[in-house]
C-alpha cells in the first residue's frame, strides 16, 4: 500500500486540524460523525491516506488538513480473508505476528509490524482453534475463561499461525493505548501547551 500523499502540506501549511468526524470501528469500518462509509471510493482514499504522527494520533491526510480519528479500540483491525490469510483493515497482507493478548472481554489483539491490531469478531471463533495450551492442546473454553479472568496459565498460552508460535498474554482493555504507544482519542492541543 502506497504512503500516504503529503505534498498538500507544503503549499498549505496552516490548515487547522479535524477532530471528533472520522472514526475506526471495532470491525474496521470507518464512520463519519457515526455513520458508516458505504462508498468504495472514499473507504479507498480513507484507506490510503491513513497514517499517524509521533506521538501515536493516528489520522487520515485530506490535502493539507489532518483528520484524526477516533478509535473504538485499536489503531489496526484484522480480518481472516483466507483459512490461512489476514488483513488489516486498509487491505494490507498481514505477513508476520509479534506477539498477541486476550483481553477481559475475551478479545483477541495481533501485535503486527505496523502496531496492535483487533482481531474482528466475525472471525474470532475461527482463529480459537489455534490458540494451544503449553501442552499443545487447543485451549478450551474453561481454559480461556481462567486465562481472561484470572491469568491462570498466563505463560502457557500461545497463537500458532503459519508456522509461529507467540505468546499469548492477558491484558485489561485499558492498558492497551499506553502498551501499544497509540492514542484512542485525538485532541486538539491547547494553545501554549507542548505537544
Amino acid at each position: 500500500m502506497p504512503e500516504p500523499d503529503f505534498s498538500a502540506m507544503l503549499r498549505w501549511p496552516n490548515v487547522p486540524a479535524c477532530y471528533g468526524w472520522l472514526s475506526l470501528d471495532r470491525r474496521g469500518r470507518w464512520r463519519l460523525r457515526g455513520d458508516p462509509v458505504t462508498h468504495c471510493g472514499l473507504n479507498d482514499f480513507l484507506n490510503r491516506q491513513y497514517s499517524h504522527d509521533e506521538h501515536g494520533n493516528y489520522f487520515v491526510q485530506n490535502g493539507p488538513q489532518r483528520v484524526f480519528v477516533e478509535l473504538d479500540y485499536t489503531p489496526w483491525i484484522v480480518h481472516l480473508v483466507a483459512a490461512d490469510a489476514l488483513a488489516t483493515h486498509v487491505g494490507e497482507p498481514v505477513g508476520e505476528i509479534r506477539g498477541a493478548a486476550l483481553d477481559e472481554e475475551g478479545s483477541l489483539l495481533i501485535e503486527i509490524p505496523k502496531g496492535i491490531a483487533l482481531l474482528s469478531d466475525r472471525d474470532l471463533p475461527t482463529l480459537l482453534c489455534h490458540l494451544h495450551l503449553a501442552s499443545g492442546e487447543i485451549a478450551d473454553e474453561p481454559a480461556l475463561l481462567a486465562f481472561i479472568t484470572q491469568g491462570v496459565g498466563a505463560d502457557a498460552l500461545a497463537l500458532d499461525w503459519q508456522g509461529t508460535r507467540v505468546p499469548v498474554v492477558p491484558l485489561q482493555r485499558s492498558a492497551v493505548p499506553g502498551r501499544y504507544g497509540f492514542v484512542a482519542s485525538p485532541q486538539a492541543a491547547v494553545p501554549g501547551s507542548p505537544p
